[in-house]
């Protein structure tokens, strides 16, 4: 399993992403420039420049042609992901935390942070209509003293599950503008959240040490995988009944903490059984990001390292029923 070894950031990497087909991957950091790379051999296509603060989210839609960022310099950025340019721009109050393409690609959700006088705000923009905020089909203020957004993702084109700061995970209604359901089984900040291949489940990542695996339809807590380091990002493989878990201590204190003690593994778990069957070592520092291949024939992780490995899986990783 020798990885390829991305390096394009200077700074800590905040989130990465598979295209639909798992040719392109799409990298941001604390620097200012998203990138995308040839996942086959690990190439640069290009970066996207604009931005002119640190970045805290990105995805691409499912045919490749837009990408979409935001980031602390108070903007929200559609790109076109071919040739680089800057399909719009919208500006906020505060820094953007989130953000996500509908299944179908014309709609666009955003989330900003709560700061000074200003609230947590979840907006839809329709893209068939145009990129600019008075183009938001539904616009939710969650209370200056209420759970700020850390993560999202869409449920089809008509509901959204957003990750809180207090643990909290809710459906939205984007129709209705209205809460449907919400889980409050984590008990501290929601640091990820990603659905299965068929959009049935999700997999939440938390601070409270632990990655839940949930029903997309019911919100009933499914499964639990416990470790004993904050976990900032976890991933469902599409091949597999396995799930792998990304984290680490706290990034403030990792300078005087070895990686052995720091546990900056990525680590796998049997989604059904709740166990950990294996880690694979390569950062020297927190994990901030992973995910599977759409293929699930590898991952790919970033850390607060600055960089992003590619991590081909062996033959024998499929062959090993590792006694399940």
């Amino acid at each position: 399993m020798k990885p390829i070894v991305l390096h394009g950031h200077d700074r800590s990497i905040t989130k990465i992403r598979y295209n639909r087909e798992g040719d392109l991957l799409f990298s941001c950091a604390k620097d200012k420039k998203p990138n995308v790379w040839y996942t086959v051999n690990g190439e640069r296509l290009g970066t996207f420049n604009g931005h002119t603060g640190a970045l805290w989210c990105l995805d691409v839609d499912w045919t490749s042609s837009r990408f979409m960022s935001g980031a602390g310099d108070n903007t929200v950025r559609l790109w076109d992901v071919e040739t680089g340019s800057s399909l719009g721009v919208i500006d906020t109050s505060t820094s953007v935390r989130t953000c996500g393409f509908s299944f179908s690609g014309n709609l666009a959700a955003y989330t900003t942070d709560n700061h000074m006088k200003f609230p947590c705000t979840l907006s839809v923009i329709d893209l068939r209509v145009g990129f600019k905020e008075e183009n938001a089909i539904m616009t939710n203020n969650i209370q200056m003293d209420g759970p700020k957004i850390t993560s999202l993702i869409w449920y089809m084109d008509n509901q959204i599950v957003t990750g809180h700061d207090n643990g909290n995970i809710v459906q939205w209604d984007v129709g209705t503008k209205k809460r449907v359901q919400i889980s409050e089984d984590h008990t501290k900040t929601i640091t990820d959240i990603q659905p299965s291949a068929d959009s049935t489940m999700f997999i939440s990542s938390s601070k409270d040490f632990t990655a839940k695996l949930f029903d997309l339809a019911t919100f009933k807590c499914m499964k639990t995988y416990k470790t004993e380091r904050p976990v900032n990002s976890a991933s469902l493989s599409p091949k597999m009944d396995h799930a792998i878990l990304g984290g680490g201590q706290e990034a403030m204190e990792v300078t005087m903490t070895s990686t052995r003690i720091g546990k900056f593994d990525a680590r796998f778990f049997h989604v059904v059984f709740e166990e950990e069957f294996g880690r694979v070592k390569g950062h020297f520092g927190p994990i901030n990001s992973v995910q599977f291949h759409p293929d699930g024939l590898s991952y790919a992780s970033g850390g607060e390292d600055g960089y992003v490995r590619l991590q081909s899986f062996d033959p024998s990783y499929f062959e090993n029923n590792l006694g399940f």
